[in-house]
């Protein structure tokens, strides 16, 4: 009996998740490793921050979807792949789990190098549990006095980041914090000029300050040192600063892009072992590096799904192509965002009313198949 293991239930998985009872009619057996019982929308986790959202809604019940369709959840972090034995070993226990077919969505991380000492106050946008925890800690600590809070970052993230706690603050707090987005020496600089201008209005219009004095050099003791050496103070610290591909594969002498993430061809396929696939933030597309955006993850999911099959039975695999643009929508908070797609670009409710039902539909089409 042949074996099909996951590793991750992100979003390139979805489809295969969804149509685990097909492997496993044809007698397969399926597991899927993963480090919660749940799967949360990253694109709906800063709106969970400012409390547009509860958990709940942007989660996926994965290890309920999993086994009431016949397969095996296994709560940990895998935390070694063994290419030659076939084996995936687990970083809470000492147990091994063989596979046939490998097909991996670790999804990423964001690093806290930059972080020096006590990190009880520094919160990051991954995983997505942790939003959670920070929207606690905001609502706690603003409610006793006022307070700073610091997001380092220039980029989506960030920006959605402050917007959203703009959000919560105003709706929850008493006693409105400072907020300070450090973004480097520029706001936005991968987006289209209009793009940045509109992010730059509704940020400023909100309060938020926006420092471009330089690079964060560290973060230590609650303050935050950027590279002039210019040193601020926050009682609370989101870092920001981009994602990297979970260190897995790079630790089990897979073949890796130059940011870390699963090599694979177009196919979708390790590019050193034909038998382990990957899809999301973890992986590095060989052909044409792609942006680390949910989109790519969606479009990947019909693929990745064919291919497992098609390798557990020895069929012919498909291909994947990224496709063209793709839009962009930014929730900077209080119903408000910015679209972005060609040549068309504005801001507003309406663009956050877009954005609330493209992803709410997105979760409900998934959510559907844990009942």
């Amino acid at each position: 009996m042949k074996s099909l293991v996951l590793i991750g239930g992100g979003h390139a998985h979805m489809i295969t998740l969804s149509k685990l009872a097909s492997f496993i009619a044809k007698g397969y057996q399926v597991t899927v490793i993963q480090p919660s019982d749940y799967h949360y929308y990253s694109g709906m986790g800063p709106g969970m921050l400012g409390g547009t959202y509860q958990p709940d809604d942007i989660r996926f019940a994965t290890k309920k979807l999993v086994e009431r369709q016949g397969g095996r959840f296994v709560k940990a972090h895998a935390s070694h792949i063994d290419p030659e034995a076939q084996l995936v070993h687990l970083l809470e226990t000492d147990e091994t789990i063989h596979y046939d077919v490998l097909s991996c969505n670790a999804g990423s991380f964001v690093p806290k190098d930059i972080v020096e000492g006590n990190r009880d106050n520094v919160f990051t946008s991954k995983p997505i549990e942790e939003l959670n925890r920070a929207r606690q800690t905001i609502l706690e600590q603003a409610n006793k006095g006022p307070i700073s809070i610091a997001v380092l970052g220039g980029g989506p993230a960030a920006v959605e980041l402050a917007g959203n706690i703009h959000q919560l603050c105003k709706k929850y707090v008493a006693n409105k914090p400072t907020i300070q987005l450090f973004c480097g020496r520029s706001l936005m600089s991968s987006t289209p000029l209009r793009v940045q201008k509109l992010v730059r209005k509704l940020l400023t219009r909100k309060g938020i300050e926006i420092i471009e004095k330089g690079y964060i050099k560290k973060v230590a003791d609650n303050q935050v040192v950027i590279e002039n050496n210019e040193t601020y103070s926050a009682d609370i610290i989101f870092p920001a600063i981009g994602v990297k591909p979970s260190k897995i594969f790079a630790q089990s002498g897979l073949d890796i892009g130059p940011d870390g993430g699963l090599k694979v061809n177009t196919f979708l396929q390790s590019t050193s072992h034909r038998n382990i696939f990957g899809g999301g933030d973890c992986i590095y597309y060989a052909d044409q590096p792609l942006d680390k955006v949910g989109v790519y993850a969606v479009r990947q999911n019909a693929v990745l799904y064919n291919n497992l099959m098609a390798s557990l039975e020895d069929h012919p695999l498909d291909k994947f192509s990224p496709a063209g643009d793709y839009l962009l929508i930014y929730n900077l908070g209080d119903g408000e965002g910015v679209f972005s797609k060609w040549s068309i670009t504005f801001s507003g409710k309406l663009v956050f009313i877009l954005k609330d039902y493209i992803d709410t539909k997105f979760i409900k089409l998934f959510q559907k198949f844990e009942v």
